[in-house]
């Protein structure tokens, strides 16, 4: 029997939707983001700097990491089914990624910083869906939208404030130091997930579900399509990097090496504000709009990348100009994301929960490595606007079968 103290709370349409449990969650993604940033802001310096390694040591390294963060999703994704199961994996999950992560500033070798950053970026993915399946645990399924989009606004504030940490502490402190300290918002993270653990329904023998992989599910009905439409926007939701280097290679003609490098870290940032100040009214007007308001707002979010996408194409060289894609992405991110989390716990059984989490997890994972790399390889082999173009195209596709799913 359900606990009155961790029961659900009601929805009224106002703020009570943001439970104890719900900003718990908010502050381990905060506290979480802001952890991961530091070392991966400053593993380029620890690498070839203190520890003299190539350049590509760092892609390798990388590469890997983002490989087994990917896998790592699905299988979390199973592990998350079973409510008892997600909640160990979850705490287990952001207290290993926080020492791990920090770790990196004791290693010697580069094989060294290798090994913790692949295990680090494992346990790190087999957290996610744990997370995502614990905050629809915690809200109404009319709550879906508000609540995810509060939990990706604290994940992106942390990708802000993260690096502007890491910047005072290595002034402070030096590289090494900064990356080690940052096992102290990792450890807040796990204290703040599990809070909000506390706050969430007790699972009971009748909740219990057996580890099995089951994806045939999944891939039927009002979830499949999603899914497929999903996949052709992560099919071309290229890495924020490569908007970085479409905007460093239009201004440095005008402002030079270090000015263009620095003006366009400013508009990423701006990027970053944007999704964080699109994330909640996103979640709050899919939920005003109904059980079509997840995909109507995806829709939204991937109509502003098909718009990003074609002005970066074309793009002029001046920072106003380049500032509206920068703008429109940031949006786009902030409205996608939130709906994409609120459209799966809304349409995925709830004994699959887990595991439709891990496979949205999987799929934007890999969708964003195999984006990246044909864009580069257009960008390289053709030109940018060839590349920037591919990629509009993409978001094309995935809008006509969000609007054909939502008229179903």
């Amino acid at each position: 029997m359900t606990n009155p103290a961790v029961a659900l709370p009601p929805d009224t349409g106002g703020r009570r939707w943001l439970a104890p449990g719900v900003r718990g969650i908010g502050a381990a993604s905060f506290l979480a983001d802001v952890g991961h940033e530091i070392p991966s802001a400053l593993l380029p310096s620890l690498l070839t700097t203190t520890l003299g390694a190539p350049a590509a040591a760092l892609g390798v390294i990388e590469g890997v990491s983002d490989a087994l963060a990917g896998a790592a999703r699905f299988g979390g994704g199973v592990l998350a089914d079973d409510p008892a199961r997600r909640r160990k994996v979850a705490v287990g999950g952001y207290t290993t990624t926080a020492v791990l992560g920090a770790a990196v500033a004791g290693a010697t070798t580069v094989w060294q910083v290798a090994f913790l950053r692949a295990a680090s970026w494992t346990a790190r993915g087999l957290r996610v869906p744990a997370r995502n399946a614990l905050l629809a645990d915690l809200v109404p399924a009319s709550a879906y939208g508000r609540a995810y989009g509060f939990e990706r606004m604290m994940d992106n504030l942390g990708a802000i404030f993260g690096p502007l940490l890491a910047l005072g502490l290595v002034a402070w402190l030096g590289v090494q130091w900064a990356i080690g300290l940052s096992v102290i918002p990792g450890l807040l993270a796990a204290a703040a997930i599990l809070y909000a653990i506390r706050r969430t329904p007790r699972p009971t023998a009748r909740d219990k579900v057996p580890l099995k992989i089951r994806i045939r599910p999944l891939l039927s009905g009002s979830l499949g399509r999603l899914l497929a439409s999903v996949s052709a926007f992560e099919a071309g939701n290229v890495a924020a990097t490569l908007l970085i280097l479409r905007a460093t290679e239009l201004l440095t003609p005008a402002h030079g090496d270090t000015g263009a490098t620095t003006i366009a870290l400013a508009l990423y940032t701006a990027y970053n504000v944007a999704a964080a100040a699109t994330s909640v009214p996103a979640g709050r007007l899919s939920d005003r709009l109904g059980t079509r308001g997840p995909v109507l707002v995806l829709a939204g979010g991937v109509a502003a990348f098909a718009l990003s996408y074609g002005l970066f194409a074309g793009a002029g060289t001046g920072v106003a100009v380049l500032a509206v894609p920068f703008l429109l992405a940031g949006i786009g991110i902030g409205a996608v994301e939130t709906a994409e989390h609120a459209a799966v716990a809304a349409l995925a059984p709830k004994e699959l929960r887990g595991s439709t989490f891990g496979l949205l997890a999987t799929v934007q994972s890999l969708g964003n490595l195999a984006a990246s790399a044909v864009a580069g390889v257009l960008w390289t082999a053709v030109s940018p606007t060839a590349a920037f173009g591919y990629l509009a195209a993409w978001m094309v596709i995935a809008l006509a079968g969000l609007l054909s799913s939502a008229r179903r």
